[in-house]
Order: C-alpha cells, then sequence, then structure tokens
C-alpha cells in the first residue's frame, strides 16, 4: 500500500522567488512540485498532500509560537497520514526541528524538516534533491523521530545545527552519528534511531514570550552585564561557556550573581561554546564552582536544542525543580548520557 505523506510549507528558502529587494516568500509551491514530478517519477514516490500555511515567512523571523502552529497542524492530521515532511528556511530550521521534537514526544512516525539554500524556481537550485528526498525518507518505516535533512544527511532534529551560511552542506550533527547517509543508496542507520517504548503524548503549548535567553561567555563579560541580563521576567538562561563548562569565576560578583538568580528561581544551564564537546562540571574547578551555584551542566545540547527545551519546559508550568530535573532527562536523544556515547534516549513517557 502506498504511503501518504503530508506536506507543510511553512516558508523559507526553497519557496521564495527572486525580487528587486532580494529573495521573499511565494506561494504556489504545489504548482512547482507538481511539474517538478513527471508521471513516470510520480510512479515512485509516495502520495502526498501540501499545505502550505496561510503567512509563508522568512525563518528570521521565526518566533517560538511558530513551533507549536508547526506541531499543532502535524497533531491534527497525525492519523490521516504516515509521515510529515516540513518545508522551512534554513536560518532557524535546527531550532523548529529541535522545538518540533519536544512538542511532539512518543512519535511513532517521521517527521523531516527540510528546505534548500537555494529556490526551487531557480534553474539550479539543491532544493528538488532534498524535498524528493525528504519525501521518500518520510516514508520509510520506521524513523520515528524529528528529523532534519539536509544535503544526503538525515539527522536527528535536536542533534542537528547550521554550520555554514553558503554551502549546500549547511548542516551537520556534530556530536551524535547520522541517521541515514543518502547518496546513491539510502543508507539508514538504525541502531542509531530512537527505540520508541512510550505513548504518543503531544504537547501544544503557548510558548514562555521572553523568558528565555541565551549569553555567550566572553572575555571581559562582567557581572554587572550578567545580571542585566538576568532580569525578570527571565525564568531561564542558556550560558555557552567555554570549552567544557569553564566561566570567569574570578570575576568580581560573577559566581554571586549566578547564584543568586538560581535561588530567585532561574534556571541556568551551561553548555559549550564547542561545536564538539560535552560539558562537564567536575572535571576543572571552574566547572565545580558554577556547579555550586546551581547552574546546570547541559552535557551535549546544541545551542538550539537547549533552548527549545526549556522554553518548552517553562511554558509547562512545571515547579523549578522539575524544570531543572528534566533539563537533565533525555526526552528525545537530545543529548548523550554520560557514559552511553551513543545517547539512546530515556523518554520521560
Amino acid at each position: 500500500m502506498q504511503k501518504r505523506i503530508f506536506i507543510a510549507y511553512t516558508g523559507g528558502t526553497i519557496g521564495m522567488r527572486r525580487t528587486p529587494q532580494g529573495y521573499v516568500p511565494e506561494s504556489g509551491l504545489d504548482r512547482l512540485l507538481a511539474q517538478m514530478i513527471s508521471p513516470d517519477l510520480a510512479e515512485d514516490m509516495p502520495d502526498y498532500v501540501l499545505h502550505e500555511c496561510s503567512h509563508l515567512i522568512d525563518s528570521a523571523n521565526l518566533h517560538p509560537r511558530d513551533w507549536y502552529r508547526i506541531a499543532d497542524l502535524i497533531a491534527s492530521h497525525y492519523h490521516d497520514y504516515d509521515g510529515f515532511v516540513v518545508l522551512h528556511g534554513t536560518d532557524t530550521m535546527a531550532y523548529t526541528a529541535s522545538g518540533l521534537s519536544f512538542a511532539l514526544p512518543g512519535l511513532t512516525k517521521p517527521v523531516i524538516v527540510t528546505g534548500s539554500q537555494i529556490p526551487l524556481r531557480e534553474m539550479r537550485n539543491d532544493a528538488r534533491n532534498n524535498l524528493l528526498t525528504a519525501l521518500l525518507l518520510a516514508a520509510k518505516d520506521p524513523i520515528p523521530e524529528v528529523c532534519l535533512y539536509f544535503n544526503g544527511r538525515l539527522m536527528r532534529g535536536n542533534r542537528a545545527t547550521k554550520l555554514k551560511g553558503e554551502a549546500l552542506d549547511a548542516f551537520d550533527s556534530p556530536n551524535y552519528p547520522l541517521l541515514a547517509k543518502v547518496g546513491i543508496n539510502i543508507e539508514i542507520n538504525r541502531p542509531a534511531i530512537l527505540d520508541r517504548t512510550g505513548a504518543e503524548v503531544f504537547q501544544i503549548l503557548q510558548p514562555a514570550d521572553g523568558q528565555v535567553a541565551v549569553l555567550k561567555v566572553f572575555p571581559g563579560l562582567s557581572a554587572k552585564l550578567l545580571a542585566k541580563v538576568l532580569e525578570p521576567p527571565l525564568r531561564g538562561l542558556i550560558l555557552e561557556s567555554y570549552g567544557i563548562g569553564a566561566v570567569p569565576i574570578e570575576s568580581p560578583g560573577f559566581l554571586a550573581t549566578l547564584a543568586t538568580a538560581t535561588e530567585h528561581g532561574v534556571t541556568i544551564v551551561a553548555i559549550s561554546q564547542c561545536i564538539e564537546s560535552r560539558v562537564d562540571l567536575r572535571k576543572y574547578a571552574v566547572g565545580t564552582a558554577l556547579a555550586r551555584t546551581g547552574v546546570l551542566g547541559g552535557f551535549d545540547l546544541t545551542t538550539e536544542a537547549a533552548y527549545a527545551k526549556l522554553n518548552h519546559l517553562l511554558s509547562l508550568n512545571i515547579p523549578t525543580e522539575e524544570v531543572g530535573g528534566n533539563m537533565q532527562r533525555s526526552w528525545c536523544g537530545e543529548f548523550s548520557v554520560p557514559d552511553e556515547p551513543f545517547g539512546r534516549a530515556r523518554s520521560l513517557y
């Protein structure tokens, strides 16, 4: 029986057109897609329905509420389709892939987020291969995850990050193996794919507007600036530390400012500025000093996954202690548990 795939077109370069002001989102992607898939090719393709969102966005304008709009769209069509493709802009694609993974826990069907660096309307583009391959991957069984597909690589959505602004291989998964490599053949890495044992428990929430920030540690970062960032209504901070969890502990008032914030219920999670790294607050004195302030180690979370997950947990309106506890539990393989290098997920459900 032929698989049925739901395509959500949210905007992004893949469907844009050229104007004197630059590329802008454009409707009518369904007509382009129909022209692209010839009758002969269509025999090998799954059945699909393309849903064009009423407001197409350049992903630079993305807001966390958009993750939940997309998640709600998937949830409302979940039982009618075998898989889902989300067409999205590349700038914030990894944020959306991460956000969807937390909004749709317990997935048993593939959700593939993809897009392109060159619009489908251009004669030379990467859009066609990314879209067609994402459709084929969404029809494969079983890949019960939110994934990001780009330029021959299928990645766990909450492990992917954009590394290049002007290259076709824009995305990578630096701290977790690829779920599939696509060349002449499609090679699925089954051991890297989640084992689903829990129930489908979708959580479509109102995001924690303006309550989570990301701050990169830099030489000369002062306690005064840190305190300004931590002012209410902030409830969560992703702190991009050096290496495996180092911050300037000798900077006057720095640690005290962090301790005061955590005592007042702000959840602070330290992740690494390094692309390939895992935070370990036990290894160096600067890390243990950071841990004593109540800051949590974020293991090998990407910035995108850390931000999306903390937003999600705060939107649940659960006690601060539960927020912190859940940040350090893997929901859907978003970080590698210490001594488990491939990060087999321990779901909450």
